[in-house]
């Protein structure tokens, strides 16, 4: 029993009652200027829902009335933007036609049912008949008062049950297009990746320092040697020097976290990176070639992050050496490779997180990534496809 009075006592019910009779307020305008076209409305609703802008504001409205808990939140279940396709806008037209539907249905419902239980109070107190409104041509009897809660409970039962169907359709006709939830998934992939490379960062970088650090002062401490103390001291503040270093780098990632995805930087800024690492000493030989441009997005911005990462992997072990950089766009893949002389500080393969983390975004995507040794010099290959993400020569 309270199961089914529960909805009774939510919020949400009645602002959903409220969008549902929003709608009649136009037609009862409409009803007073051509009462004999009352269908009208449902004609003038096709061009007014091909205006993009109607989207945008029937997403508001049905958000912030039949979903109020999701208003702001950027997985929410009805969009909030603008049609941006040509289905879309006819998606917002059929989510107009049934929202003017149902705005006649209940608002009939709102209007009829209370009448008839005032009519049902008045044949039950024994005023004049004709003063009825609903219910005429009835003897005044008192059993007709036991019938007054059914049209009330009528109304409760249909504003609940219209409430539920109109979330439901707002959910499918207003909620995000394909292209808006692929958007969705890049954001999502972009921020599970970040996430993932400060981990590495963190455990490897800060964890390994703060070891180092608390075995070395122990260790000082315990010999009571000045000069073995001086050595401690000195490893100490190297290798809390480097892990400074690593924890900018990090701090960068969190600042970046918060810049939106179109605004991420891809492989169409590779220059940028080229010219930062060109300024740190290294002679870079770069040779780029196919349509950069039209790389879609979540390939794009992993291919930066892997050259990003892999430029950086060369200055801090080899220093300003020669480094050739080879991207490729051609037969639907992204191949991307730097190379570098091996020097005796090059890292070992796989031995870094850095290179863990350019095998893992490669993984991500379908594609594979290679680093370490290579007829003498040290590699970092990696292959990505760019089958099903919008590649307009796809397969």
């Amino acid at each position: 029993m309270f199961r089914l009075l529960r909805p009774l006592a939510a919020s949400v019910t009645y602002t959903r009652w409220l969008h549902l009779l929003l709608p009649g307020a136009v037609c009862s305008v409409w009803m007073f200027i051509s009462p004999a076209t009352p269908w009208a409305p449902m004609i003038f609703a096709v061009p007014v829902g091909l205006l993009p802008g109607m989207r945008l504001a029937e997403g508001v409205q049905a958000q912030l009335l039949l979903m109020p808990e999701e208003r702001g939140r950027p997985d929410a279940a009805i969009s909030t933007t603008a049609a941006a396709t040509w289905a879309d806008r006819w998606r917002t037209v059929l989510w107009l036609e049934i929202r003017l539907l149902f705005a006649v249905a209940v608002g009939c419902a709102s209007v009829w049912l209370p009448g008839t239980a005032v009519d049902l109070v008045l044949a039950a107190t024994g005023t004049d008949p004709s003063a009825q409104w609903l219910v005429r041509g009835v003897e005044p009897h008192w059993w007709y008062g036991l019938l007054t809660p059914v049209p009330v409970l009528t109304l409760l039962a249909v504003v609940v049950l219209a409430g539920r169907l109109i979330t439901a359709g707002a959910q499918q006709l207003l909620g995000p297009s394909p292209v808006q939830r692929l958007t969705a998934l890049e954001e999502r992939t972009e921020q599970l990746l970040e996430r993932n490379r400060i981990a590495r960062e963190l455990h490897d970088s800060i964890g390994h320092a703060l070891t180092v650090a608390v075995v070395q002062a122990g260790a000082a401490r315990a010999a009571q040697d000045p000069e073995f103390t001086e050595r401690a001291l000195t490893a100490i503040e190297e290798t809390g020097r480097d892990a400074l270093d690593d924890l900018e780098r990090v701090l960068r990632v969190l600042r970046e976290s918060g810049t939106p995805m179109g605004q991420r930087p891809t492989l169409v800024e590779a220059d940028r990176l080229l010219d930062s690492a060109r300024g740190s000493g290294a002679k870079i030989d770069a040779d780029v070639s196919g349509p950069l441009e039209q790389v879609p997005g979540a390939v794009s911005r992993e291919g930066y992050r892997i050259l990003q990462e892999s430029l950086t992997n060369v200055l801090r072990h080899s220093g300003a050496v020669s480094v050739r950089v080879r991207i490729t766009v051609a037969n639907a893949r992204l191949e991307l490779e730097v190379t570098n002389p091996l020097t005796n500080s090059t890292a070992a393969p796989g031995g870094g997180s850095g290179l863990r983390g350019i095998r893992e975004r490669a993984a991500l995507l379908g594609g594979k990534a290679r680093t370490g040794p290579h007829e003498g010099e040290w590699r970092v290959q990696a292959s990505l496809p760019l089958n099903g993400l919008g590649w307009p020569n796809a397969g």
